[in-house]
């Protein structure tokens, strides 16, 4: 087995067809299927279905794949380290943000790292936040923001900040009236609600509020694209509950909105800066990291991220496999 392999047969897998592989690779189809013929004997299973309709790994493909894209960034970083300028710091660093932490920290995060490390590919990825645990779990990022401390026992979780949840609704929306700046959770539990589908840890943190209440939410919707949830919420068709961060291209649109502290329940987040392994990150990597951590704190002290308070800690591991 070589690199050479490894690198095909994860092209492969990632566009879904020899002939999309082929072409981005610039390889031609028949010895890119060769490469993979030899990788499947080295290994002695198949690696991947084929059909009429394209390739998809198998489960022992999967799993070859998921080590072979952390090797092959491994062997990148390891380049990149070997090829640079003494004293110069360069490289690639992928950064995987959930979207209302990109909404508060991705643009001056961009711009602090264009500024100071000209040499680092800053790669952003925004996701849902298991979405994004899942990829630090595989190894395809480098960096991310994330809202527990037990993505994995193999990853390190440093606590950042801790955000406060609002009640989020247009300036003239009839469900509150106008003179309100606070609710009560059964107050909010009668309200339509428009919030991300169950499999997301706000959600998850939101409903577990009103349970400790015996209180059932009046969900009318569950959205997992924020742009589109904001959108809704803001046309009247329900409220939503959301860090403040949830409002910041809204009101760089000129729209007016209410955001409510629940005066009976001060429902937060915690937020965790994650990387791999320190003895695995690279110098492009850890400068980020700091350059993160220092953004955040900037924000926070300048009340530029609002309805957020920074916490102290050291470096901690995440408890759970």
């Amino acid at each position: 087995m070589d690199l050479r392999q490894l690198r095909y047969f994860a092209q492969i897998v990632e566009s879904g067809s020899l002939s999309k592989a082929s072409r981005c690779l610039f390889v031609a189809q028949p010895a890119l299927s060769q490469q993979i013929a030899k990788l499947e004997d080295e290994v002695g299973k198949p690696l991947l279905h084929r059909s009429t309709r394209g390739v998809t790994p198998t489960d022992n493909g999967l799993a070859l794949y998921h080590h072979a894209r952390f090797v092959l960034r491994q062997l990148d970083q390891a380049l990149s380290i070997a090829r640079q300028e003494s004293g110069e710091v360069r490289g690639m660093v992928s950064v995987g943000l959930p979207a209302t932490t990109v909404l508060a920290v991705g643009l001056p995060l961009m711009k602090c790292i264009r500024a100071k490390y000209p040499g680092i590919l800053l790669n952003v990825v925004e996701g849902m936040s298991g979405h994004i645990g899942h990829m630090m779990r595989l190894g395809q990022l480098d960096l991310a923001i994330l809202f527990s401390n037990d993505v994995s026992s193999k990853l390190d979780a440093t606590l950042l900040l801790e955000e406060e949840l609002f009640v989020l609704l247009p300036t003239n929306s009839s469900f509150v009236p106008r003179g309100r700046n606070s609710i009560t959770v059964a107050e909010v539990a009668k309200l339509p609600l428009i919030l991300p589908t169950s499999t997301h840890g706000l959600r998850k943190r939101v409903v577990a509020e009103f349970e400790r209440r015996n209180l059932t939410p009046h969900v009318v919707a569950e959205i997992d694209s924020l742009s589109m949830l904001m959108s809704c919420v803001y046309e009247g068709m329900g409220v939503t509950i959301k860090p403040m961060s949830a409002l910041q291209p809204e009101a760089a649109r000129g729209k007016d909105w209410r955001a409510l502290t629940i005066s009976d329940a001060r429902i937060t987040r915690r937020n965790y800066l994650y990387s791999i392994a320190s003895d695995l990150l690279s110098p492009a990597a850890s400068a980020v990291a700091k350059e993160i951590e220092e953004t955040a704190r900037s924000l926070v002290v300048s009340r530029e991220w609002k309805g957020v308070s920074l916490l102290d800690s050291p470096p901690t591991i995440a408890k759970s496999a």
